[in-house]
């Protein structure tokens, strides 16, 4: 049981690490980078992503990251009530947990619209689809990038209480 603890505690850290890196890389690079393009090509863009990103790999660690988590949690829990790792796992999986209801609410809705506006070239006012995307979504980003980084935050402070009790 110790062993399966600790594993699921480790793949809830490796997966949330690089969804929080994830978003921090659109935080600090790709938006910025966009925000210096024409309204064509930030549509373009944004659409391929949208597309490319769904993909095996990123679910695992999209989706591994909540389900690694809540693992860990509920096998800390079963063991021994949680001890000393039970609060900063759940503040984990509190955190990660609003960071998808962001990327529900606020993130993929702006992804869907984007790709409702049709092919890039043939939008008749770039400028107003860019504008309700852009001002929305980056913003949002920044929040479960947040989520992510506070998420991450307390699973490494679990990780560190495991070992303690080891």
């Amino acid at each position: 049981m110790d062993i399966a603890r600790l594993v699921s505690l480790i793949a809830a850290t490796i997966t949330t690490g690089l969804i929080a890196g994830l978003f921090f890389a659109f935080d600090v690079s790709v938006m910025p980078a966009l925000k210096r393009s024409d309204d064509r090509t930030l549509i373009q863009v944004m659409q391929r992503v949208n597309v490319a990103i769904v993909n095996g790999v990123f679910l695992f660690a999209f989706l591994g990251a909540l389900l690694f988590t809540a693992l860990a949690l509920a096998l800390h829990l079963a063991s021994d009530g949680g001890g000393a790792v039970a609060a900063p796992l759940t503040g984990a999986l509190v955190s990660y947990v609003l960071a998808l209801g962001v990327t529900g609410g606020v993130n993929i809705p702006l992804n869907n619209a984007l790709e409702q506006a049709g092919p890039f070239d043939g939008i008749a006012d770039p400028a107003a689809v860019r504008q309700a995307f852009e001002r929305r979504w980056v913003p949002a980003n920044r929040w479960r990038t947040l989520l992510c980084t506070i998420a991450l935050g307390f699973l490494t402070w679990a990780l560190v209480a495991h070992g303690n009790l080891a």
